[in-house]
């Protein structure tokens, strides 16, 4: 199963049901989810010692750790990823006590935006944050923006090639 992670419910969730929909073409089983569904508290240090570890964040990582494969999908903040994006994965990697890495580490991934800006300084800081927690991010990112929409033999060429990497 790919997991498809959308940061925010607008224009990057459409881009991952379109790229569910490709994961069909190529008779990929997907499942697209918004981190905006799982509403993780801010995490600090302080927070997971007081409260733990969240339910959701361990939802998350049941997910994450399932997946043959992941495509994240975040539009550009200020030049890198959103909040929502850094929060999950720092809950996410504190969700197995024995390897922070485990639920990235050896798993292919994609990274994709649709972007207001140019974006792609956001493919770039989430290539450099999943490659740290040993994901192997193919080389060809998917960018869309308002004007540029996606190219569906671009997304059908990246998504046959993470089929044949996970396969």
């Amino acid at each position: 199963m790919i997991l498809i992670v959308s940061s925010t419910k607008g224009n990057n969730l459409k881009l991952a049901n379109d790229l569910g929909g490709v994961c069909q073409e190529v008779e990929m089983n997907s499942k697209v989810i918004s981190l905006e569904d799982y509403s993780l508290p801010l995490y600090t240090p302080d927070e997971e010692k007081s409260n733990g570890v969240p339910e959701k964040a361990k939802e998350l990582a049941e997910l994450f750790k399932q997946a043959s494969g992941l495509i994240f999908c975040a539009p550009e903040y200020n030049g890198s990823t959103p909040p929502i994006f850094n929060n999950a994965i720092a809950w996410i990697s504190r969700t197995d006590e024995n390897d922070w890495r485990s639920c990235f580490n050896g798993k292919f991934s994609v990274v994709t935006t649709h972007s207001g800006g140019g974006g792609h300084k956001v493919l770039v800081a989430m290539r450099s944050q999943l490659e740290h927690l040993g994901s192997v991010v193919l080389p060809r990112p998917i960018l869309t923006t308002y004007s540029s929409p996606l190219k569906s033999d671009s997304a059908l060429a990246i998504v046959e090639q993470l089929k044949s990497y996970i396969s």
